[in-house]
């Protein structure tokens, strides 16, 4: 019985409160009936979620959290008192803790925060924590250039965005290199363009390469079928004038119409394009 974890349990027996889950070792844990629907038998799988309530009762949901043991999220503060701060992770009526001990310079009500949940090996209990050191760093990369990741925005600097990767790495996700809104907490499926002598990482939201090329086209197809099937934008309109109507790097964009034009999919000049 995984605490902090989505798994897959069986329905062991069926009670007044609702069905008692069975993992591979004979363990139970009760679904209450509200997450019960009247088609659950005996022996059927259900994918749940493992924590303690509000009671410190071991239960199981079928409603999804926002964090997991072992990843980081950005999860908004909803209260305090003076032994720490709870924080809403998606589940109703029980709110993740993030103990004063486990803070990084206080919190505030209605501020949302990166942390970590871990399983504290003394309560059993799922707890967050800001401290992220201990569980994200680059002494040992597992992952490659080119590679598809997780990417959480953590913080903002002059020249990018400091990104967590796999709930495992930290990356930078370079300004002059984004054509896109980003703010922190935002959560992108994204690449890693190249790994560094001293483990740092470097990262995109676009993918590289022929594959990158034909995603970018077909966005830019439906961004020209979302306007009637006319940009007034082509080959000589500024990178300004691309970005604004396509959310596209000139460079991207001219790779896109090159995709495009071949397939025969659109017609240009050099201020616009026309869906065929």
């Amino acid at each position: 019985m995984k605490v902090g974890h989505i798994q897959t349990l069986k329905v062991n027996r069926i009670s007044d409160f609702g069905l008692y889950l069975v993992d591979e070792e004979g363990q139970e844990v009760l679904l209450p009936n509200r997450y019960v629907s009247l088609t659950n038998a005996i022996g059927d799988e259900i994918e749940v979620f493992v924590y303690h309530d509000s009671e410190d009762r071991l239960v199981a949901t079928t409603d999804k959290p926002l964090i997991t043991e072992g990843r980081a999220a950005y999860l908004k503060v909803v209260d305090k008192n003076i032994h720490g701060a709870f924080l809403d992770w998606g589940l109703k009526g029980k709110d993740l803790f993030l103990p004063n001990r486990n803070q990084q310079g206080g919190v505030l009500a209605g501020r949302s925060y990166i942390v970590w949940l871990y399983v504290d090996n003394i309560t059993g209990r799922c707890v967050a924590t800001m401290k992220l050191k201990p569980f994200i760093d680059n002494d040992i990369i597992t992952v490659k250039p080119r590679q598809k990741v997780d990417i959480l925005i953590a913080s903002e600097s002059p020249i990018g965005y400091r990104a967590i990767i796999d709930s495992r790495h930290w990356g930078m996700v370079y300004k002059n290199q984004i054509f896109q809104k980003v703010q922190i907490g935002d959560r992108f499926e994204g690449f890693v363009r190249r790994i560094t002598d001293d483990n740092r990482i470097d990262l995109s939201l676009r993918q590289e390469g022929y594959d990158g090329v034909a995603t970018s086209a077909e966005g830019l197809l439906k961004i020209l079928q979302d306007n009637g099937g006319v940009l007034p934008v082509g080959d000589d309109s500024t990178p300004e004038q691309i970005h604004a109507a396509t959310q596209m790097s000139k460079k991207v964009f001219k790779r896109a119409v090159g995709m495009l034009l071949k397939r025969g999919a659109i017609t240009a000049d050099k201020f616009e394009i026309r869906e065929k």
